[in-house]
């Protein structure tokens, strides 16, 4: 940047004058002009500048009605960058973008913090008008590196782990995400002149399930999109067991049939021994064990008991069990057999039951409509006998009917 601090700024080359100086009125006007109060700005325009560093930054002095006056623009120390369309600054990163009446525009490339301040439009009227713009220098993070206490954690373990921005302007904001979730961290910030070094501190107790995933510092910059750094999880643990029973798949464990039981043991590291005991008791001499693998080729009774398959590599020792019982050679079958019976039995009781109630229902039917019988006829010819005794031997036929009466009844 060039030293000069007059009021004008100005230094060039003049037509027919000495070499670096600017013709007399020229000079006259620019000395004129600084001795003249500021106005208040209300015929120019501008806006602030935002840019990151390295890249270019565009300012613009717009009139909004133009009378033809001259448009100057002046850097944060009021040195004169452009005089219409004249640059007097020997900075070569400045250049003329637009030059009319009612606007002048420049690009500065090569933006840097020392470029940051307020940059000032000037309109030579009467009285002369001034305003500001206010030019941001952004500065993304130099670097992004997490640093974890232990390269390989042990389930159930706390580690820590620390990422760090550095020389950023403003400061960053830093994320923390294992896998698609994200956590929360504990950020310091260090200021060293006008850039900011941040460092977010994350303590995480791992599990089995966090091997192999990552660990993501994120920055949120306005210098920056989709800045990140990541490290992988290596998280050691004691093995999972499981026994499988191959053979019978399905049904029960019958004397005299055989057993055949596998034993899955996953880790990390992967288990360096796997073993089978019989819990409480001797494992049986007939009992073959092969690996991971036990078979009994001809169950009895005093296999009955628990089986455990361990595990063991260098975080610890796991284990599974299974429960043998063994059934008699027909237990299957007989069950079936009683099954069936059973079935066959609530069937014939279901049909017996239903029948019986059939026919109470048909008897009662016919009880109750011969019984309304017998008293219809017993009133026939009562209206007009004197005592009883006649009444009954009128009533259709006397003693004839008397005895069909009875049938009916019967």
């Amino acid at each position: 940047m060039a030293s000069r601090t007059e009021p004008s700024g100005c230094s060039g080359r003049g037509g027919g004058g000495a070499p670096g100086v600017l013709p007399l009125p020229l000079l006259l006007l620019l000395a004129a002009a600084a001795l003249v109060p500021r106005g208040d700005g209300q015929n120019l325009v501008t806006e602030d500048v935002t840019v990151v560093e390295g890249e270019v930054a565009t300012i613009s002095c717009r009139v909004k009605n133009s009378d033809d006056s001259v448009i100057q623009l002046l850097n944060p120390n009021r040195q004169t960058i452009y005089f219409k369309d004249f640059r007097p600054l020997k900075d070569s990163r400045f250049q003329l973008v637009n030059f009319s009446n009612s606007e002048l525009r420049v690009s500065l490339t090569n933006v840097s913090v020392s470029d940051e301040g307020r940059y000032f439009c000037q309109l030579y009227t009467d009285p002369p008008q001034e305003i500001f713009t206010t030019m941001t220098v952004l500065v993304p993070p130099r670097n992004l590196v997490i640093d974890i206490q232990k390269d390989i954690a042990t389930e159930g373990e706390e580690i820590e782990l620390n990422c760090t921005a550095m020389a950023s302007r403003p400061a960053t904001t830093i994320r923390w995400f294992k896998g698609t979730k994200e956590l929360t961290g504990k950020s310091e910030v260090e200021q060293w002149s006008d850039m900011f070094t941040v460092t977010s501190q994350l303590l995480l107790t791992v599990g089995r399930e966090d091997d192999g995933v990552p660990v993501i510092c994120l920055v949120d910059h306005p210098a920056v999109k989709d800045l990140q750094t990541q490290r992988y999880l290596e998280v050691i643990y004691k093995p999972q067991v499981r026994v499988l029973q191959n053979y019978p798949l399905q049904g029960l464990t019958r004397e005299g049939e055989p057993l055949e039981l596998t034993c899955t043991a996953f880790g990390k590291p992967q288990p360096t021994e796997v073993k089978w005991l019989r819990v409480d008791d001797e494992m049986p001499q007939h009992v073959v064990v092969s690996g991971s693998n036990l078979l009994i080729n001809n169950l009895n009774k005093t296999d009955n008991g628990t089986y455990r398959c361990e595990a063991s590599n260098a975080v610890g020792k796991s284990s599974a069990d299974y429960m043998l019982f063994v059934y008699d050679s027909r237990a299957g079958d007989e069950g079936s057999i009683r099954a069936v019976d059973h079935a066959v039995i609530g069937g014939v009781v279901a049909v017996v039951v239903f029948a019986m109630l059939c026919l109470l229902i048909i008897l009662g039917r016919y009880f109750a409509r011969h019984k309304g019988t017998y008293f219809t006829h017993e009133a026939k010819g009562a209206d007009d006998a004197a005592d009883a005794d006649t009444a009954i031997i009128n009533a259709e036929g006397g003693q004839n009917n008397s005895e069909e009466k009875k049938e009916y009844f019967i």
